[in-house]
């Protein structure tokens, strides 16, 4: 598709200052060049958009996401979907099951913590597009944090001491499973191992030239150089400067949506609010670059 001189007017309702916002009245299985650039530029801007009603099939899916990168597989150690499986299903009533112990009661749903994905990988994603496939009556919202905003928010004498740091990311939840099912696949590799890896705790989007907290409370384990009393003193100063009211927007899905973040640039939270209601949601995941 070729870009031409026309002017894209996108209808853009913004959800808070400075992250989130819906696109309405696209068609995202039908976009020319130029609306796929106005997007981008959105997406840039705001982190995390939303398309409510647009209810796409996999295909569809797929074929969005491939407008806008390279999908890769939807998780280094989990399986995608059997037909799809560049698409990650993640069906919380059978996430619950999964890691039920024989004759005990399914945990509580508390939903998924603060994270940036897929953080313990050299190259993690460049971002996720969601698709919300089954939506409890209520809850079940995702939080999004803005890791630029939380940058410029921080003294200059803070910023510079965190952009002369590196941090480790690891999860050894992802590397027992990946024990179990003896290989995963990234950046379509084979991945026989899930060891510690170091990015800096500042890192510089590549398309904008921002600079973005890049640490989560998911995946990083420790601040390098630092004893480990001033790493988990510094980063649990950094995990809630990130999420305070003014850096984050929350978001209520409906059936039929699609939701894409920039993996660069935020943090997200999946609100456990839901009880025992079903909540199916779909992920395409673009690849990524190393962070610097």
């Amino acid at each position: 598709m070729a870009l031409t001189d026309r002017p894209v007017q996108l209808d853009v309702a913004p959800l808070s200052a400075t992250i989130g916002a819906e696109i309405r009245g696209v068609d995202l299985r039908h976009l020319d060049a130029d609306t796929v650039a106005a997007i981008r530029r959105v997406w840039l801007e705001r982190k995390v958009v939303f398309f409510p009603g647009q209810h796409l099939d996999a295909d569809e899916h797929i074929a969005f996401a491939r407008l806008f990168g390279e999908p890769t597989e939807g998780h280094p150690v989990i399986p995608g979907m059997k037909e799809n499986p560049e698409i990650f299903e993640i069906d919380y009533t059978a996430a619950r099951q999964f890691y039920t112990k024989p004759g005990q009661a399914p945990p509580p749903q508390t939903g998924i913590d603060w994270h940036t994905d897929v953080t313990y990988m050299e190259r993690p994603p460049m971002g996720s597009i969601l698709r919300a496939v089954t939506i409890p009556p209520s809850g079940g919202d995702t939080m999004f944090s803005d890791q630029q905003a939380s940058y410029e928010s921080l003294s200059p004498t803070l910023q510079a001491f965190l952009s002369s740091l590196t941090a480790m990311h690891e999860s050894p939840e992802f590397r027992r499973l990946l024990n179990n099912f003896g290989k995963g696949r990234w950046d379509g590799e084979k991945i026989e191992s899930l060891d510690p890896v170091e990015h800096p705790v500042i890192r510089t989007h590549p398309e904008t030239g921002a600079k973005t907290v890049f640490v989560n409370p998911g995946f990083t384990t420790h601040i390098v150089g630092l004893e480990r009393d001033e790493s988990a003193a510094l980063l649990s100063f950094l995990y809630a400067h990130s999420v305070k009211p003014q850096h984050t927007v929350r978001y209520h899905w409906h059936e039929g949506t699609v939701g894409f973040w920039d993996n660069r640039s935020t943090q997200h939270a999946v609100v456990g609010d839901f009880g025992d209601a079903h909540r199916v949601i779909q992920r395409v995941t673009l690849r990524g670059d190393t962070p610097v």
